[in-house]
């Protein structure tokens, strides 16, 4: 069978070959501490659980709104609201099965061939796989520990161009655990809405 070739555009998500890796030491006996996936080291906790076979047993076993379940985007919302003191209702928020989904989602529909994407590179493998996929250019941004891996703002400012399409920024930052703070979020704020350029 044939298939696209955008398809060998789409990379790989490397955590889950460090994954791999990891696991063959750990039968090696090896004794390893894991920093590749955002697996939990724990089981899901019992409420959980049972909370998920009472609605088993409830028959909520049928396709839901595509938005998500409206009890659980308000109770979302009102999170929001409370703790990040920024007013959000049920109808913005949307539900995903994890952030990959919706990342790819929003690069597919902000960009496209010839555009570029600002995104902070070390990050999710996703961003620059999903960018090249859809044809546009990655422009990464180095996140350095002699900046505590935040963005370098001179940098971000002249990498922008009227072909930028979208801002990907990760606070706290993956993989490195980098935090931008109320300055730089502001900055990069001012930056995004001067050129009318989306921020994820």
């Amino acid at each position: 069978m044939n298939v696209a070739e955008r398809m060998g555009r789409l990379g790989t998500e490397s955590a889950f070959e460090v994954l791999a890796r990891a696991k063959a030491l750990e039968r090696q006996g090896k004794q390893i501490i894991h920093l590749e996936i955002g697996e939990p080291d724990f089981d899901t906790p019992e409420h959980i659980r049972d909370a998920a076979k009472r609605a088993l047993d409830a028959g909520a076993t049928h396709y839901g709104p595509s938005a998500g379940l409206p009890e659980l985007r308000e109770a979302i919302a009102k999170h929001i609201t409370e703790t990040r003191g920024v007013p959000v209702s049920a109808e913005q928020v949307v539900v995903t099965p994890g952030a990959k989904p919706i990342m790819f989602f929003t690069i597919m529909t902000l960009a496209g061939p010839g555009d570029e994407v600002i995104y902070p590179n070390p990050g999710f493998p996703i961003y620059e796989s999903v960018i090249n996929f859809v044809g546009a250019k990655a422009v990464p941004i180095p996140l350095r520990e002699s900046s505590e891996f935040g963005f370098d703002l001179e940098l971000f400012e002249k990498s922008i161009s009227p072909r930028t399409k979208l801002i990907i920024i990760n606070s706290p930052a993956n993989p490195t655990g980098g935090v931008l703070d109320r300055g730089q979020i502001d900055r990069i704020a001012a930056i995004a809405a001067a050129r009318n350029v989306p921020v994820m």
